[in-house]
């Protein structure tokens, strides 16, 4: 059975496929589910934030009822944004007014969060934490979030930064590396899942500040996949427990059908039930 106060949580990104961790957040916050560490990548992050703060149904309006009314995705913010999301929108006025985040919530909660960026200048993900800095915190959130090409570079402690999915999808071996050896590993991919794109070496111009960068990206597929094949052994092993879609994925990284968004939240909400049921022994 497993014991949350001894258990790491893992949260992979991707994109609004992430709204099936939403559900199995807002599952784990409605039975009181807490953990001493989490580490959460790109949307992984943004859905660990809410999480960290308590806020159940937070990730969910931002996600799917804020994308409605607000439509925060498309190519119209490319001109004055440089991004394909309105990020503006996502990181000012969400968390300061539409949708407060409760930083004193997150300030009191004795779990350590941390969020995966990558390191522009070293091609190498950074393993960031903010107790304090509600300006900080949305910083690394932000540069956490911020997809390589369509998303702009974002500066944490004056070190340009982008999506730490680039290098650290799955960033299972951090939480080993601090000192969980159980884990729990939420995925927003289907089990057996591989990227079948072939890398491709990114040329000099682009990025051509940042060579390392650009070698982190002509990898990037291959090793994407062997993190997923790492999870698997390590799942098949009885060393992490993965929560994971069982249906098959009809939700795109930018994803704008609510309907179907909202059915991949009710999955991962009912997936989270089950799990608990037959792993948690604190229900």
């Amino acid at each position: 059975m497993l014991d949350c106060n001894k258990t790491g949580l893992v949260l992979e990104g991707g994109g609004m496929r992430g709204v099936f961790t939403c559900g199995v957040l807002d599952y784990f916050m409605d039975k009181g589910l807490t953990f001493p560490y989490v580490v959460g990548v790109s949307a992984g992050a943004c859905n660990g934030l809410s999480f960290v703060s308590g806020q159940r149904g937070r990730a969910r309006m931002s996600n799917i009822e804020m994308l409605r009314d607000y439509k925060y995705i498309g190519f119209r913010f490319l001109p004055r944004q440089h991004s394909i999301l309105d990020q503006e929108f996502l990181f000012n006025d969400l968390p300061a007014r539409l949708l407060p985040y409760d930083y004193d919530a997150y300030r009191a909660n004795p779990t350590r969060f941390e969020m995966v960026t990558t390191d522009c200048l070293t091609g190498k993900a950074c393993y960031l934490h903010e107790p304090s800095d509600p300006t900080r915190l949305v910083k690394i959130a932000r540069a956490s979030s911020s997809l390589p090409y369509v998303c702009p570079v974002v500066f944490v402690d004056r070190i340009p930064m982008l999506d730490g999915g680039i290098v650290d999808s799955i960033p299972v071996l951090r939480a080993m590396e601090v000192g969980y050896e159980k884990n729990v590993v939420v995925l927003t991919r289907n089990r057996g899942y591989r990227k079948t794109e072939r890398d491709i070496r990114v040329p000099r111009f682009i990025y051509n500040r940042f060579p390392h960068l650009r070698e982190a990206l002509s990898h990037r597929c291959a090793a994407y996949n062997e993190q997923l094949e790492l999870v698997e052994r390590l799942e098949d092993e009885g060393k992490i427990l993965a929560i994971r879609p069982l249906k098959e994925l009809t939700v795109g990284r930018m994803e704008r059908n609510i309907n179907k968004l909202i059915a991949l939240y009710e999955e991962g909400y009912e997936c989270a039930k089950q799990f608990c049921n037959q792993h948690c022994n604190t229900l």
